[in-house]
């Protein structure tokens, strides 16, 4: 059950960033371009997947998920070098790319090399991500 509740979810959140447009890169470069060519439209399917998660956020509190499982645990409110190197990685990816993750992976339907060569980037920065946070943590440690 667990599984084909993954799968239909995981097919509406695609079919939602295909319906959205956040899956064409020229879309998603002109919400970036913030001194340019600015398309705002992108800020509705942002405000689209806030309200309903705050909303979601709050009904879990205090409930067990019904397939089982936990919740994840509230995440801490600090900003940290973490969270702050993290963002600026993702984002800078983000605009050089024009998709972030899911949308990437989204769009390994349409075919092409381009998908694939993102995703294989994505990976490759997924594997050296922990050397590089630890050599940055032993970086700012001995500071």
């Amino acid at each position: 059950m667990r599984a084909l509740s993954a799968f239909l979810s995981g097919g509406l959140f695609g079919a939602g960033l295909l319906v959205s447009g956040m899956v064409d890169t020229t879309k998603v470069q002109g919400w970036l371009d913030v001194f340019g060519s600015w398309d705002p439209t992108l800020a509705f399917v942002l405000g689209g997947a806030i309200l309903p998660m705050a909303i979601a956020w709050r009904y879990a509190q205090g409930r067990a998920p019904r397939l089982g499982g936990a919740f994840p645990p509230q995440t801490d409110p600090r900003l940290g070098r973490n969270l702050v190197l993290g963002s600026v990685l993702f984002g800078a990816g983000w605009g050089l790319a024009g998709l972030c993750p899911g949308p990437a992976v989204a769009s390994l339907s349409f075919g092409g090399w381009q998908g694939l060569t993102f995703l294989a980037a994505m990976l490759a920065g997924m594997a050296a991500a922990p050397p590089v946070r630890g050599w940055v943590d032993g970086i700012a440690d001995a500071a």
